[in-house]
C-alpha cells in the first residue's frame, strides 16, 4: 500500500481520512511502512498524520531529540492540529512525551510504546565498519521477537542509513541526545490520558522499562504483548489495534 505524500513548506507528511487527528511519530530508524497497518485501520474514523522526521535532513547542528521535537511542534501549529491522539514508537515516543509535556493543551491522549526516554540499548555508542551488512542484519533482527519480520528491504534501508557517513552521523547525533535527556523527572507532569504498549519480550527498551513509565505517569495505563519485540505496531498489529480501539473508546 502507497500513500501520497505531501509537502507544505519544509513538511513532508501522510494524511489519511478524516475527523479527530491521530498522529503518529516514528522513530530512529523508522519509515511510514512502520504504521501501515494503523493508517489502513485509523483512516475510516480517524484524520491518521504521519509527519516524515528529517533525521536525515536535519543539519549536524540540528540533528537532536530536541531538533525534531522543535520540527513536531512546528508542524502541528502550522497544521493547527488541536486535541490529538499522538502516538510514537521508539524515539518517536520521546518526541511524543516531550511535545505532550509542554503542550498538554493539544494533546487528547498519548499513546507510548517501546519509548525511548528512561532506557534503550540500540546500536550501542559506535557504528560498525561501513560495510558490515551481516551486524546491521543481526541488530535488525534484534528489534523483534520474530526475527523473520527484519525482511531484506528493511535490513536493506537500514544497512544504507548506516553505510552513508552523514547520516550515521546525524543519527548517532540524535541517539545520544536522546540518552541524555532522561524523562524520570518529568513523567508525572503528564496528566493527559496515556497508553503503553510494550513488547514482552523488547530487548532495546525491556519489560521493565514499560514498568517505569508506568509507575512514574499516573494517568498511564500499560498493556504488555507476549512474544513481541521492540516494535509491536508492526509485529503484532491486531492485538496492537485491539488495545488502542479499548484505549480510544474510554477516552472518547
Amino acid at each position: 500500500m502507497s500513500y501520497e505524500i505531501k509537502t507544505i513548506d519544509k513538511f513532508s507528511y501522510v494524511e489519511e481520512g478524516e475527523g479527530d487527528v491521530l498522529m503518529l511519530l516514528h522513530g530512529l530508524f523508522g519509515a511510514l511502512s512502520n504504521y501501515r497497518d494503523q493508517i489502513e485501520h485509523y483512516k475510516l474514523k480517524y484524520k491518521v498524520v504521519v509527519p516524515l522526521l528529517p533525521i536525515y535532513e536535519m543539519s549536524v547542528f540540528e540533528a537532536s531529540l530536541g531538533g525534531l521535537t522543535r520540527y513536531t511542534h512546528e508542524f502541528i501549529e502550522l497544521m493547527n492540529y488541536n486535541k490529538m491522539v499522538v502516538l510514537g514508537n521508539s524515539l518517536g515516543g520521546h518526541i511524543a512525551a516531550l511535545y505532550t509535556l509542554k503542550h498538554q493543551e493539544k494533546v487528547k491522549a498519548l499513546i507510548l510504546t517501546g519509548s525511548s526516554g528512561l532506557f534503550e540499548s540500540a546500536m550501542g555508542t559506535t557504528f560498525p565498519k561501513r560495510g558490515d551488512y551481516q551486524f546491521i542484519k543481526d541488530r535488525t533482527e534484534h528489534t523483534f521477537f520474530d526475527p523473520t519480520m527484519a525482511t531484506k528491504e528493511l535490513v536493506d534501508e537500514v544497512f544504507d542509513i548506516c553505510n552513508n557517513r552523514l547520516k550515521a552521523i546525524k543519527v548517532l547525533a540524535t541517539a545520544k541526545s536522546a540518552i541524555r535527556h532522561n524523562l524520570r523527572d518529568d513523567l508525572e507532569f503528564i496528566k493527559v490520558p496515556s497508553l503503553l504498549i510494550w513488547g514482552k519480550n523488547d530487548t532495546i527498551t525491556p519489560a521493565f522499562v514499560g514498568e517505569e513509565f508506568h509507575r512514574l505517569m499516573e494517568t498511564s495505563e500499560l498493556h504488555f504483548i507476549d512474544k513481541c519485540g521492540h516494535a509491536p505496531m508492526m509485529e503484532r498489529p491486531e492485538e496492537f489495534n485491539k488495545i488502542v480501539d479499548e484505549f480510544l473508546k474510554k477516552v472518547g
